[in-house]
């Protein structure tokens, strides 16, 4: 009787959390939803600033044009002069990187660091965690002032920046912090978003700072990480023409 008892409750269990699984992964095509702008273009203008655990900082400002309907995106260097005109162009699943010195273009990954700051070329990108990402456990949490749900995430894509991301998505359903986990669960970055902006009917993020939790120095005890800080302004859904998208529009920007 016991053993039968046993079995009813494992198998309620199992099928409770599968349909529980279902929400969380609806819940995660609502935070894409809201962030993503599948029906314009989006442009902004972005300020990195890093500074490492010893002190020192450095700032890239950068413009970014992305067509999320197209999975494209560009981003042209502006600041410092030293990197003026590099360039970065997302088509698909081909991602390049422009040296405007050598007029040369090499594969890049979402990957790799932005501009060697904490930031990864895939922060540019629109949000894909309902295609890459399976919900492993999901929770109710508190994050300051906002009441949370805390959902564990694996990837289920190898493009994936992380294999295993931990995500606190507010009521309104935006996510206001971000870990990322190495496959052996070590703790890579944290990711807070603490402002939004409105831009017509969705959201964008208007500041994001960054922790690294592989760059650091121990200072009276305490580890001071790596940060990096980015501020998004002046956002705008206007179409932008096709030519942008091109290798040939971060060459003929550099003439």
């Amino acid at each position: 009787m016991k053993k039968i008892i046993v079995f009813v409750l494992l198998f309620i269990s199992v099928y409770s959390f599968g349909d529980t699984a279902d929400n969380y992964q609806d819940l995660l095509k609502k935070v894409d939803s809201l962030v993503n702008f599948s029906d314009s273009d989006i442009s902004a203008e972005y300020t990195v600033t890093k500074k490492d655990p010893a002190g020192s900082s450095s700032t890239t400002v950068a413009a970014m044009f992305r067509r999320d309907s197209d999975e494209k995106f560009l981003i042209l260097i502006l600041e410092p002069v030293i990197d003026k005109g590099k360039g970065y162009l997302k088509t698909g699943d081909n991602l390049w990187l422009y040296d405007p010195v050598g007029r040369t273009f090499t594969f890049t990954s979402a990957k790799e660091r932005f501009q060697n700051s904490s930031a990864r070329n895939s922060d540019f990108n629109r949000s894909n965690y309902s295609s890459d990402y399976e919900v492993i456990s999901g929770k109710p949490g508190k994050l300051g002032r906002f009441d949370c749900t805390v959902l564990e995430l694996n990837a289920v894509k190898e493009s994936a920046s992380f294999p295993k991301i931990k995500i606190w998505v507010s009521d309104d359903n935006l996510v206001r912090k971000i870990e990322d986990y190495s496959l052996s669960g070590q703790l890579m970055r944290t990711t807070a978003v603490p402002k939004y902006q409105k831009v017509g009917e969705k959201w964008l993020p208007a500041v994001m700072v960054i922790l690294d939790h592989l760059k650091y120095r121990t200072v009276d005890g305490k580890k001071k990480f790596e940060r990096t800080t980015i501020k998004i302004k002046n956002p705008s859904v206007k179409k932008i023409p096709d030519s942008v998208y091109t290798k040939e529009y971060l060459e003929k920007v550099n003439r």
